[in-house]
């Protein structure tokens, strides 16, 4: 998945559980309880096969902190395997959609991930290389969700990815970004090289093209985490430092 993005940033230059919550105003409450139809999208049988990974990648606090629930639209951008995919499918149920895109440049990496997800017979995820660099939806979603990916997207594109990102959410909806931190004040072109980035860069961004900043869920910190290695390097792979942010659509 990283490697595709990687492929994506290019194309874009080409063309120019409960967890502490901190608000933009600095204060600090208590992230929602995973609902029980989150609890029970974890527990369906038919995701057996990672439920071992929920734990290390905390999927119940941070779905929680998301707001996902039944009747949701959701985009899952560059779902590589597919991990979040399944456990939103049941999540939202019947009610809701779930569009698992790869973009245009990330076809390549596809080719396996995308028919193994079809084939699991998801009635309401429609999986997909779409047919540009930039996410887009016949219809707007609820959310828009994609985890260590937006790293690799370089400053030259940035601003007209969130711009296709504000397009494709209803008002009011959400854009829930996780990734790998990098140190304060890291410049984002260090980024390709240790696959990380710095909150406060993201943060700015993402409000730069009309976002509100919601809050930020520790549940994937780790002050252990110096910042300083690349996140496949043996020494913090698996458990990189994480930031959680989440935005509204005004």
């Amino acid at each position: 998945m990283l490697r595709s993005f990687r492929l994506l940033a290019s194309a874009l230059m080409l063309t120019a559980l409960p967890a502490s919550i901190a608000l933009s105003q600095g204060g600090k409450v208590s992230a929602p309880a995973p609902s029980a139809a989150i609890q029970a999208a974890l527990a369906d049988p038919a995701r057996a096969d990672q439920a071992a990974d929920d734990a290390r990648r905390q999927a119940a606090a941070v779905i929680a902190f998301a707001g996902v629930k039944p009747g949701d639209s959701v985009i899952d951008f560059l779902p590589g395997a597919g991990y979040w995919t399944r456990i939103f499918s049941p999540l939202v149920g019947p009610g809701g959609h779930v569009d698992a895109l790869w973009p245009s440049i990330a076809a390549k990496y596809a080719e396996k991930q995308l028919p193994a997800l079809q084939a699991r017979g998801l009635t309401n995820v429609t999986a997909e290389v779409q047919s540009s660099p930039f996410p887009t939806v016949a219809k707007p979603v609820d959310l828009f969700w994609t985890v260590q990916n937006y790293h690799d997207i370089p400053a030259a594109g940035i601003a007209q990815f969130n711009a296709a990102v504000l397009k494709a959410l209803k008002p009011g909806g959400i854009y829930l970004i996780v990734d790998h931190a990098d140190a304060r004040g890291a410049l984002p072109s260090a980024a390709g090289n240790k696959h990380r980035i710095d909150p406060a860069v993201v943060r700015s961004q993402v409000q730069a093209a009309g976002f509100r900043f919601v809050g930020q869920s520790s549940v994937l910190a780790n002050p252990a985490d110096d910042h300083s290695k690349p996140v496949f390097d043996p020494a913090v792979r698996g458990h990189t430092d994480q930031f959680v942010f989440k935005f509204r659509k005004p």
